[in-house]
Parts: structure tokens; C-alpha cells; sequence
């Protein structure tokens, strides 16, 4: 049984067992916090959105399990047509995507009401192009013309098409992306240039839209910081819900099912999902195991960024591995109050459509990764011998 089960699930079985945790984590804490709105919308029918939300963890599974049987040589040939695919998707979201809270953030799929968020697809091909071309330009790296520049423009492109409808995700993907370029030999002096350059431009899109549009998400943006840091009302009223979970919840919890915050918290199933399982778990059995779980992913990208004998593969690997460990962390950090409320979902945890179904691509191309990695270690030593 063990032979089989080896056989049908390559790769580590380390992330395996992470992605399992997070699934029982997942199943466990969306069927409590979603009992309010099955009340609101479904009658009642608390069983509606648990069996809505296994489906998607389901299919999320599938998802890994056949992107994990793809060799990653295969995600190298398809970098730059996912990449170019990305940027299409993303400016056809900022002229016809639909908005929800200020935030033109979606596109609504024709004939099937489904709707995706652009931005979660053009993260994944943005690390896979950077770790092809930074794993062909080795050689010409301190190169401007010939390295650089390839390199800098699609974050650049990337950043400002997903900046104006969701700032947190431009920013993680842009702190990413400087960390795999880091990983990748750029000298820290260009980065440094280009951090400076990106923080400049920043700067100025946030101050020119001010002066167009302060009701809209510039005013949205500006309130939330605001609040974080003067403790008003509004936006701050969901942190304080979330205070009172995570207080309440102490070091053992509730229990199970037991959670009164969710309530009174705005989207518990989803942006603020880590304060309900402490209020039920509490810090033993709740808040540890889970950050944990994600400290383990980062332990194991870098892992495979040690075993790796070729380059991209050893990119791609951490390039993936830190973005769902950013995003995981700013979701708890916006939970207990260490930053301001971003709308950034707890990876393969939060209820979810499409950003659960690219986590699921993200962890499928790690475990290719890995199980590629095994595989030309063991050719390499044959060859050897």
C-alpha cells in the first residue's frame, strides 16, 4: 500500500503533509465560519457552503496532483506564453473587469459566471519567466542590455497593471521578485537602483491618483493606513473583531464550531479566517501548527534551492515557495493586528475560487520541482559511477 501510494505521489512528502494540514485546517474552519452567511443567503443550510468549499479543495487537489507529474522542464518551454497570456488577462481587467468593493480586481468567465482573479495567475508566470531567464543569463548577468533589462521590465509591466485595483499584491510579487533576482546573482547594487526606482513610482501613482480620485481606492487605501495607525472606526472595526477572536481564543480555544466572532467579523471565511481558528483552537492547537506549516514550505523551498544541480529549477522553486509564504503571513499579520487590512486570503486555507485553484498550480509545480530535482541528482550519480 505504501509502494503505491509512493508511486501515485512523487515529490516531498514533507510539502505533501503541509498541503494536507492546511486541506483539514481548511474544511474545519470554513464550515464554522461560514454559518452566518448560510443563514443570510442559503436559509440555513449551514452543510451548503462546507460541501461548496470541499469541491473546490477537491478539485484544488486534483490540480496538484497531475501539475506535480508535469516534468519542470515543461513549465521552462511555457514561461514566456503564460507570461505574455498574464499581461492580456490583467489589462482586460482593468478595462472590463469586475469591480467589487472600489477594486477591479476579477473577470467574469462568458457563459459561466465564474469568476477569476488575473493577477493570481500572472504571479505564477512572472516567477516562471524569471527563473528561465535568469537560469539562461547566468553567464551575462551584470549585463544591462542583455540581462537586466528582460529581467526588470516584466516585473515592472506586471506591478503596474495589478497596482491600480489591489497595492498588496503588486508589492508582494514586487518583494518577490527582487529576492529571486537577489537569489539569481543581480548585483545588490542594481537592486538597490531598482528598489529605489519602484518605490519612487509608487510614490508618485499614489500622489497623481490622490488628486484625481480620493473617494475611490486611493481613498479606500489611505483610510485603511490611517485606521491602522490612529485606531479609528471603519476599516478598523474588523480588526478589532479580530482582536476580540484572538483574545478570547487564548492558548487552548474554544472549541470547535464554538467561534461568536464570526458574527460580527466582516468575511471570517476568508481575509480574516486565521483569527477564527484561534478564537476555536486556540494558540496550541490553532496559531502554532499553522505557522508552522508555512515556515516548514519555506524550510523545504530552500531545501530544493540546495539540492538543485541546475538553476531553474532551483528559482522556480523558491520564487513559488515565497509567495505563498508572504501572502500567508500578511493574512496572519492583518489578523492580530501587525498590519493593515490588506484583503490578502490565507493560501489553500481561505474560502475561495480561483485563488485557491493557482495555490493548487503554485504547489503541484513545487512538487515537479522536487521530484525533478531527486531525478537528476540520481541520473547525475549514474552517470558518475
Amino acid at each position: 500500500m505504501e509502494e503505491r501510494i509512493n508511486k501515485l505521489f512523487k515529490g516531498d512528502k514533507i510539502i505533501w503533509g503541509v498541503i494536507v494540514l492546511l486541506t483539514i485546517f481548511s474544511l474545519l474552519a470554513v464550515y464554522s465560519s461560514t454559518g452566518t452567511l448560510a443563514y443570510k443567503k442559503m436559509g440555513g443550510n449551514t452543510t451548503y457552503y462546507l460541501i461548496r468549499h470541499g469541491v473546490i479543495l477537491a478539485i484544488g487537489i486534483f490540480i496538484i496532483f497531475i501539475t506535480h507529474l508535469v516534468p519542470y522542464r515543461y513549465y521552462f518551454r511555457l514561461s514566456y506564453l503564460f507570461l505574455f497570456l498574464s499581461i492580456l488577462l490583467l489589462a482586460l481587467t482593468l478595462v472590463l473587469g469586475t469591480s467589487l468593493n472600489q477594486a477591479a480586481r476579477w473577470l467574469t468567465l462568458p457563459g459561466l459566471g465564474f469568476t477569476i482573479q488575473p493577477s493570481d495567475f500572472a504571479k505564477l508566470a512572472l516567477i516562471m519567466y524569471l527563473a528561465r531567464l535568469l537560469s539562461l543569463k547566468q553567464g551575462k548577468i551584470r549585463n544591462m542590455n542583455e540581462a537586466l533589462t528582460p529581467l526588470i521590465l516584466p516585473i515592472v509591466l506586471v506591478c503596474a497593471l495589478i497596482l491600480p485595483s489591489n497595492l498588496s499584491t503588486a508589492l508582494i510579487v514586487f518583494a518577490t521578485s527582487m529576492i529571486v533576482l537577489f537569489i539569481g546573482r543581480i548585483p545588490f547594487k542594481f537592486l538597490l537602483v531598482f528598489g529605489g526606482i519602484g518605490l519612487l513610482v509608487l510614490v508618485l501613482f499614489i500622489g497623481g491618483a490622490i488628486l484625481l480620485d480620493r473617494e475611490g481606492r486611493i481613498g479606500t487605501w489611505k483610510n485603511r493606513i490611517e485606521n491602522f495607525v490612529q485606531g479609528d472606526s471603519g476599516e478598523n472595526y474588523q480588526v478589532e473583531q479580530a482582536k476580540i477572536a484572538v483574545a478570547t481564543g487564548g492558548f487552548f480555544g474554544k472549541k470547535p464550531g464554538k467561534s461568536t466572532q464570526r458574527n460580527f467579523l466582516p468575511y471570517p471565511y476568508s481575509d480574516f479566517i486565521f483569527a477564527i481558528i484561534i478564537e476555536e483552537y486556540g494558540l496550541i492547537l490553532g496559531a502554532i501548527p499553522l505557522v508552522l506549516a508555512y515556515l516548514i514550505l519555506l524550510y523545504r523551498g530552500g531545501y530544493m534551492v540546495q539540492r538543485a544541480n541546475r538553476t531553474f529549477p532551483a528559482f522556480l522553486a523558491i520564487g513559488l515557495t515565497l509567495l505563498i509564504v508572504f501572502q500567508a503571513f500578511i493574512n496572519m499579520a492583518v489578523a492580530v493586528s501587525l498590519f493593515p487590512v490588506t484583503g490578502q486570503t490565507l493560501p489553500f486555507v481561505s474560502m475561495g475560487g480561483s485563488s485557491l485553484l493557482f495555490t493548487s498550480v503554485a504547489f503541484g509545480i513545487m512538487l515537479s520541482v522536487s521530484r525533478g530535482i531527486e531525478k537528476d541528482l540520481a541520473n547525475d550519480k549514474q552517470q558518475v559511477n
